[in-house]
């Protein structure tokens, strides 16, 4: 929480200093919101894999509702959510496949 609410501030005061709202020099929003997907990530290598290639997946592909949130919050706020989206997705994927593969 205090990552994101330092991510809002900087990549906001970053964004304006470089004249793009989400350049893409800015690491934090990834940096914070992967790290709370590591939080919840299973325990070994193979899960942590996966869970950087499923948060980097859906970071990229952007699906609804994160391209919706990227292209209308052009703000720190708004660096920073889709992060935290894209990460909520990896989770979801994560916690199913572990709910499967425990079966």
């Amino acid at each position: 929480a205090v990552g994101f609410a330092i991510g809002i501030w900087a990549c906001g005061e970053t964004g304006r200093a470089l004249g793009v709202a989400d350049h893409g020099a800015m690491v934090w929003d990834e940096d914070v919101a992967f790290a709370l997907v590591l939080v919840f990530t299973p325990a070994g290598w193979q899960w942590q894999v996966g869970a950087f290639l499923l948060f980097r997946f859906f970071d990229i592909l952007k699906p609804p509702p994160i391209r919706y949130f990227d292209r209308k919050l052009k703000s720190g706020f708004g660096v920073m959510f889709d992060d935290l989206l894209a990460a909520l997705y990896a989770l979801l994927v994560l916690a199913v496949a572990k709910t499967l593969i425990d079966r």
